[in-house]
């Protein structure tokens, strides 16, 4: 385990690159002419990214971020 001492300027900072690169993710999770197997890859590197938002950002955001399962239930 690893630890880090970051400052709240910092803290936004990490947040706002994460939401940026989750919301390129599920941009390019829509496009039809992207091969399953890169959306599969790029769903392991989403739930990465998703990990690590949820501890700099709060429960509210979070939730805006959580993906649903095939059945419209939320999962994260």
């Amino acid at each position: 385990m690893l630890g880090i001492l970051i400052n709240e300027k910092e803290v936004k900072e990490m947040e706002y690159l994460i939401k940026r690169e989750m919301d390129e993710i599920l941009f390019d999770l829509r496009d039809d002419r992207i091969d399953h197997i890169v959306k599969r890859a790029m769903e392991e590197r989403y739930k990465v990214l998703f990990t690590l938002f949820r501890r700099v950002a709060s429960p509210n955001e979070c939730l805006k971020y959580m993906r649903k399962d095939k059945r419209g239930r939320m999962k994260g």
